[in-house]
Parts: structure tokens; sequence; C-alpha cells
């Protein structure tokens, strides 16, 4: 999900009755680089390529948003497992994430 602020994030899981699990990609990507409008949804699938999370046959949901009542989202399935890329802008501190975001 666009991670637009903690706010949207915290009504979006409430809303959608996600768990925190599901938002884990979308915050980190929110903490890493802040809001980089709708772009964030492109580090949190990068995320969970580097954290090893997708696998082939795996749905991953994307969902951005803008400004008014702009709203888009894409559903992709993997067809194959991913593998921990080479080149990743989370190569240098993957390993940190998840970060405990709450203070």
């Amino acid at each position: 999900m666009h991670a637009a602020s903690r706010d949207v994030l915290e009504h979006l899981q409430s809303n959608l009755g996600l768990r925190g699990a599901d938002l884990e990609a979308s915050r980190a990507a929110l903490h890493r680089f802040g809001n980089t409008s709708s772009s964030s949804i492109w580090y949190e699938l990068a995320y969970l390529e580097a954290k090893g999370r997708v696998r082939r046959g795996d749905r991953v949901w994307q969902l951005a948003f803008g400004s008014g009542f702009k709203c888009n989202s894409a559903v992709w399935r993997a067809v194959r497992r991913v593998r921990r890329p080479s080149r990743s802008p989370w190569l240098d501190s993957i390993d940190q994430y998840p970060a405990r975001m709450d203070a």
C-alpha cells in the first residue's frame, strides 16, 4: 500500500481488516524513504523480494492513491520464486527491518 503516512496506514489496516504483517513493507518504506508518492509501491515490492517473501504462485496486491478520489490497484501473481536480488534499494539495510516504528 502506498505509504503516505503512519496515520493513513493505520486507518487502512483498521478499515480493511489487515494484519500488521500485511503492512510491514509499507511501514518499512515509509520509515526508510518517507512519502515517495505512489512510487512507494515499488519500494515495497522490492522489500518483499529482498526479504525472500515472494514465491511462485503468491499474489501481491499493490494499492496506490493520490489527491482527491484517485485510487489504483493491481494484483500480481509470481510466476516463479524470486531469489534475493543482487541489486535493490534495500540491500544495505534489509536485515535491519522490520524495525520498531512506534517510537
